[in-house]
């Protein structure tokens, strides 16, 4: 992760701003970008200070550490909520957190969202199963190598103007 610029180059770039040179300037002769030259200078006539603000968020803090025990028991009184469809409830609750949040939070309280399982096909088998002597047999309805989508079609049939050559073929 990149870390912030050094607070002895802030002041010098805030203090050539003030002695009056353009940002433009400054940021030419400090070799950093005009938006930081802009924004450092903003900073200090704004709080006194071109100090960084601390980066990365809250660690540890989740926006639904307070909705805790409505979710644990929402989720208790339905397991087979969807992840978006408890999304949907939060926000009727007033409570916009975007799905990777919830999905973060409800995996630190251990709690894990599966596929549910689907029925097997009746048509023919999905999988390879093992055949005697450890053997893998293969389902009837399927050819080795291609399937019904990709299936070989009919030999080509050559131009009736080749058929003058001997039967050469080109």
């Amino acid at each position: 992760m990149a870390r912030a610029y050094s607070l002895d180059l802030r002041e010098r770039v805030v203090a050539a701003v003030g002695d009056g040179r353009s940002c433009r300037q400054v940021a030419g002769l400090f070799r950093v970008s005009v938006a930081s030259v802009v924004k450092w200078a903003r900073r200090a006539r704004s709080t006194g200070s071109a100090a960084p603000r601390p980066m990365g968020g809250r660690a540890g803090v989740s926006k639904l550490d307070g909705e805790r025990p409505w979710l644990l028991a929402r989720l208790a009184e339905k397991p087979d909520l969807t992840l978006h469809a408890l999304l949907g409830e939060l926000h009727e609750r007033g409570i916009k957190v975007s799905c990777d949040t919830l999905w973060r939070f409800l995996r630190s309280a251990g709690i894990s969202f599966k596929k549910p399982c689907s029925p097997a096909s009746r048509i023919a088998l999905t999988s390879l199963v093992g055949g005697p002597g450890g053997r893998s047999t293969k389902p009837a309805s399927i050819p080795g190598g291609w399937s019904s989508s990709t299936r070989r079609g009919p030999k080509p049939t050559w131009p009736v103007a080749m058929a003058g050559t001997g039967g050469a073929s080109p």
